[in-house]
């Protein structure tokens, strides 16, 4: 879903759930900037999705029209159609992978990427020949997730095999790190993060 869809469902959420809802608060909800708050929620009364109506105390409250109930119906459809196909592929490539760990003989695997195909990859490892010794992530503001142990270097989860990059915000970034880190044959990643393993000339 593209941002700006993104967005515009976020506000027509909010705006559902709390007629009385400020701009300032819609903004830090949805975290963007006020004046883009401000924006896309004029966007949306000129659309005919939302009806601004002036309260009491030089106040306003949002409601939505019914064009603005269809409009969050069709978002909310997209977004989990979406939602649901990435679900689908990244458990079929995190398998996949696993596969390849398993026929290799590497059994102690990392997760490079703490996020929402980390979570997706710990669920996939329950039927997979694999163990998942934790998740190697220094922007992290966490010790663990998903039930495992986080870490900045592989030494501090013990023996590791293999690693398996689960960063969706910057995976080559990531996948090139790792392999400063651990040897570059065992670094692994899904196909749908579309990782090079050739250098940048």
């Amino acid at each position: 879903m593209d941002e700006e869809a993104h967005i515009t469902l976020g506000l027509l959420n909010a705006i559902h759930e709390n007629s009385a809802m400020t701009q300032r608060s819609m903004a830090k909800d949805l975290g963007i900037a006020l004046g883009l708050a401000n924006a896309y929620l004029k966007r949306c009364v000129r659309k005919g999705l939302v009806k601004v109506q002036q309260v009491p105390a030089n106040r306003y409250a949002y409601y939505l029209t019914p064009q603005g109930f269809a409009e969050k119906s069709q978002l909310t459809a997209r977004y989990l159609s979406m939602s649901f196909d990435f679900f689908r592929h990244a458990r079929t490539q995190c398998g996949e992978v696993y596969t390849q760990c398993a026929q290799q003989g590497w059994r102690r695997i990392a997760l490079a990427g703490v996020g929402d195909l980390g979570e997706i990859a710990t669920l996939c490892a329950r039927d997979a020949e694999v163990d998942l010794v934790g998740f190697l992530d220094a922007a992290a503001d966490t010790s663990h997730f998903a039930g495992l142990p986080v870490a900045v270097h592989p030494d501090e989860l013990g023996a590791v095999d293999a690693i398996v990059v689960t960063d969706l915000g910057a995976p080559q970034e990531t996948f090139e790190r790792m392999t400063r880190l651990f040897a570059a044959e065992r670094v692994l990643a899904p196909r749908l993060l579309h990782v090079s393993r050739q250098a940048p000339r």
